[in-house]
């Protein structure tokens, strides 16, 4: 089965032996005034490695409409070379660029971009600690890096002990109190804990190879899903497994073991925190206090590759990605919380994220 964990290597490599793509020329074409209304779903097309070719789309559930290329309308330039993730915070929309190197802070309703942050080594995620700190992953890095939103600026970094900056990899971040746990991923297989009034490094857990996602549940116990690696990797190679961790005691509570080359990704919670989702060839669910794996999925994927997925905070509806062949546009499926079809929508060139106005 496909790994795309194995893809991001393989692509991140041969960029290394050619120019980067030029992404945030402000000559891209003319500035279109166009809004987003409604509450809704950004989607982030990450696009191909190397060709500049990231974009932003909007749809609105209520009219089934959907918008794509936002930002580049908005703002007359393109989003960049992989658009990685978003998350909106003190009204502003952070869209992180990995392979350009950039987070885009955007007016969530027009938008247009309100300033940037620049200088990461190719960022992933970002958590928001205050309205003037914040956490970003990396990967090839072996620091976080700690910023300051309201200056659009760097402030420090988090370095990850026994991690070199070739094979450095963060990736999600969960806060529970004053703590910010996150999963190491690439080549990786440590949950650490971080101290947001020193930022400090206080903790760390092995769990299985490369976990790829985490969250926290309604009783703030942390679960991530670990991919397992990829035939050949020097690092190993393993079944994908669900982990159950105590936060506190940094300790694993329940292993649940999938069938080794399943490809699995997009581990999330519903708005009550009581249920689990996650992509696995088909989706899957389950409650927090389930003991075994589901027999049964609850979305079949039926020959198709779900890469990313979204859970409608107000409406339970779930939204997933299919990628496609990786170069054309994507499509996402939209379906309701008993997992019948709803809606499907054409949106840029490999969804990869999303994120809720």
């Amino acid at each position: 089965m496909f790994n795309f964990s194995k893809l991001l290597k393989v692509t991140a490599a041969v960029l290394a032996m050619t120019p980067c793509v030029s992404s945030c020329s402000d000559d891209d074409g003319p500035k279109i005034n166009v809004e987003a209304t409604g509450d809704g779903i950004f989607v982030v097309n990450s696009g191909n490695f190397g060709y500049g070719n990231a974009s932003l789309s909007y749809y609105n559930p209520e009219t089934k409409m959907v918008t794509n290329n936002v930002f580049q309308t908005a703002n007359g330039q393109k989003l960049g070379d992989v658009a990685q993730s978003m998350k909106i915070h003190n009204g502003k929309g952070w869209v992180v660029v990995n392979n350009s190197h950039v987070i885009f802070a955007i007016d969530p309703v027009t938008y247009k971009e309100l300033g940037r942050i620049t200088d990461f080594t190719s960022p992933r995620n970002i958590h928001f600690v205050s309205d003037t700190k914040a956490y970003v992953t990396q990967l090839w890095d072996n620091r976080i890096v700690v910023i300051n939103p309201s200056k659009y600026e760097v402030t420090g970094y988090i370095t990850v002990p026994d991690m070199t900056m070739e094979n450095g990899s963060t990736e999600q971040m969960v806060q529970i109190g004053k703590y910010v746990y996150c999963n190491c991923w690439s080549y990786n297989n440590r949950i650490i804990k971080i101290d947001t009034t020193n930022d400090k490094i206080v903790g760390e857990l092995k769990v299985g190879i490369q976990p790829a996602c985490l969250v926290a549940d309604k009783n703030n116990k942390l679960w991530t899903l670990c991919d397992g690696g990829y035939e050949g990797s020097p690092y190993g190679y393993e079944a994908p497994s669900l982990y159950q961790i105590d936060p506190e005691k940094l300790t694993v509570m329940r292993r649940l073991e999938m069938t080794k080359g399943t490809s699995v990704s997009s581990l999330l919670t519903n708005s009550q925190r009581d249920e689990l989702y996650w992509c696995g060839g088909d989706v899957w669910r389950m409650n927090i206090s389930d003991t075994t794996l589901p027999a049964t999925s609850f979305i079949a994927a039926d020959n198709r590759w779900f890469n990313a997925m979204s859970i409608d905070p107000v409406r339970g509806d779930v939204y997933v990605a299919d990628a496609l062949d990786f170069t054309q546009t994507g499509v996402v499926y939209r379906y309701n919380k008993s997992g019948a079809k709803v809606d499907e929508f054409r949106v840029g060139i490999i969804p990869a994220g999303f994120c809720w106005k």
